[in-house]
């Protein structure tokens, strides 16, 4: 990839021909690193290489920036990396087929995971984080299948 001329998919870059489609953006420390873990541990598509970053990955696009200061467009608003690795209000939700062999082939390429793959009845699943320690869940649908939902715990909020 050159620093001079950024590489572009133009066939996978996010733009709908009707109606909207969704993307996620992640405001990253290193757009190359990041570039790197999403392409080639997670299996995405670069679709752009910087200014801003695009990875497909399945049927969604990763749009990866460094953080910056207020725009005309978002007055008074500044991004930033993530720095709280403990506390978290959203992340990325992968839905895998076969969560064994995912856990399998990311870990071999250098994924870590918080826990292996846990059975929670509805689901099988397991989180990791990417290297701005964005947390993403992996999990695979099984009890669910069958109409079995996600057992409500007592400490867990009402809402």
């Amino acid at each position: 990839m050159s620093d001079e001329q950024p590489y572009i998919d133009y066939d996978n870059l996010p733009v709908p021909d009707e109606g909207i489609l969704v993307t996620t953006f992640l405001t990253v420390e290193n757009v190359d690193r990041s570039r790197r873990f999403y392409s080639e541990v997670l299996g995405g598509t670069v679709v752009l290489e910087r200014n801003p970053c695009m990875v497909k990955l399945a049927n969604s696009w990763l749009i990866m920036n460094p953080g910056g200061g207020p725009t005309p467009d978002k007055p008074g608003i500044t991004l930033v990396p993530n720095r709280q690795r403990d506390e978290v209000s959203a992340f990325l939700n992968l839905r895998v087929a076969d969560i064994a062999q995912v856990y399998r082939e990311w870990s071999a390429k250098g994924a870590e995971f918080v826990t292996e793959p846990i059975d929670r009845g509805a689901e099988i699943r397991c989180y990791l984080r990417d290297p701005d320690g964005y947390l993403i869940e992996v999990g695979q649908s099984t009890g669910l299948l069958q109409g079995d939902l996600a057992t409500i715990r007592p400490e867990d909020p009402t809402g």
